[in-house]
């Protein structure tokens, strides 16, 4: 916005943090904070006025929350292990906000914003809950303004360094767009980098429905543990015959009994990375026969193999096998 004139920005500059918000909650991977702290920079010297461009990114930011809550209360879990197959990022982000809902409740939705990798998977995941719209969007909107102010009011808190770092930058011959753009470049190349390794690390620690189904009818069957939250086993009460919940609260030392054998875990889908990042800490305590099955339970259960009802008591799983 620095590059324009006053009179450019004082009539388009709601309309670009509000398009460039609309489209960041969409999930369209452009940075939306840079925005907002240059349009915060704006207000700070007076071409902008606070409450038209806090209304912009606010209207933006609930607009797309909206969409993604009502697709999630539509689509349900099927929107939710799409979007996890289609992202590592996303994967992680409900993996987490679930953990945390089930921990704090709904307060969450009023902090996701500020947490990395949890603004976009809360609202869907959201959705596809049990949770009234009315208190969803009431901690919503109290957690938008909240860190949509923030970055606004910081710009403008900063207005002269944010001018001292364009002139810099101009000098050089770039422009806002071009930091902008730069910054997305960057985030996107780290979070590739970050799903390349995370598959490297784990590529000899997978195993296929078929080759899971040969181990147990072996001689040697595996343990085999059931990792998915809570929440989901609730909505999905099926598990694999014989399978272990994993236990996040007990502290049993079992580590002798199963120290040898193999142990299997699975999640709820493909792309999920509770059961690959289980069997890299089973492997970090000296499990080295631990394995993630590929595709999770919807993969079992789509082959063909069996499932059986989850009985009103499991064995459970020491969570002390797995370092937690």
């Amino acid at each position: 916005m620095i590059e324009f004139p006053a009179a450019a920005i004082a009539t388009w500059g709601a309309v670009v943090v509000f398009g460039n918000v609309l489209l960041t909650r969409l999930g369209v991977p452009l940075p939306a904070i840079p925005v907002l702290v240059f349009a915060g920079s704006a207000i700070g010297n007076g071409t902008l006025s606070f409450t038209h461009i806090l209304f912009a990114a606010v209207a933006a930011a609930l607009l797309g929350d909206c969409i993604w809550f009502a697709a999630g209360r539509r689509f349900g879990r099927r929107l939710i292990d799409t979007l996890a197959r289609l992202s590592l990022t996303v994967a992680t982000g409900v993996r987490h906000a679930r953990s945390l809902f089930e921990r704090f409740g709904l307060p969450i939705v009023g902090v996701c914003k500020f947490v990395p990798g949890l603004a976009l998977a809360t609202p869907p995941l959201m959705g596809a809950t049990s949770v009234a719209a009315t208190a969803y969007f009431a901690w919503d909107t109290a957690g938008t303004l909240a860190w949509a102010a923030f970055w606004l009011l910081g710009g403008a808190a900063f207005e002269q360094h944010v001018s001292k770092f364009m002139a810099i930058v101009r000098s050089h011959g770039a422009t806002i767009f071009d930091v902008i753009a730069a910054a997305a470049v960057l985030y996107l190349a780290y979070r590739y980098w970050q799903r390349l390794n995370f598959r490297r690390r784990i590529a000899h620690m997978k195993v296929s429905p078929e080759q899971l189904d040969a181990m147990m009818h072996s001689q040697s069957p595996p343990i085999v543990v059931d990792a998915r939250p809570e929440a989901v086993r609730d909505q999905d009460p099926w598990l694999i015959p014989g399978a272990l919940l994993l236990d996040l609260n007990s502290a049993a030392p079992l580590r002798s009994k199963v120290m040898g054998r193999s142990i299997v875990v699975y999640c709820f889908c493909e792309n999920n990375s509770s059961s690959r990042k289980m069997c890299e800490q089973l492997h970090k305590d000296g499990f080295s026969h631990a394995l993630s099955l590929t595709g999770g339970l919807d993969a079992w259960r789509r082959l063909g193999y069996p499932v059986k009802p989850m009985p009103p008591r499991v064995e459970m799983f020491p969570a002390a096998l797995v370092g937690t």
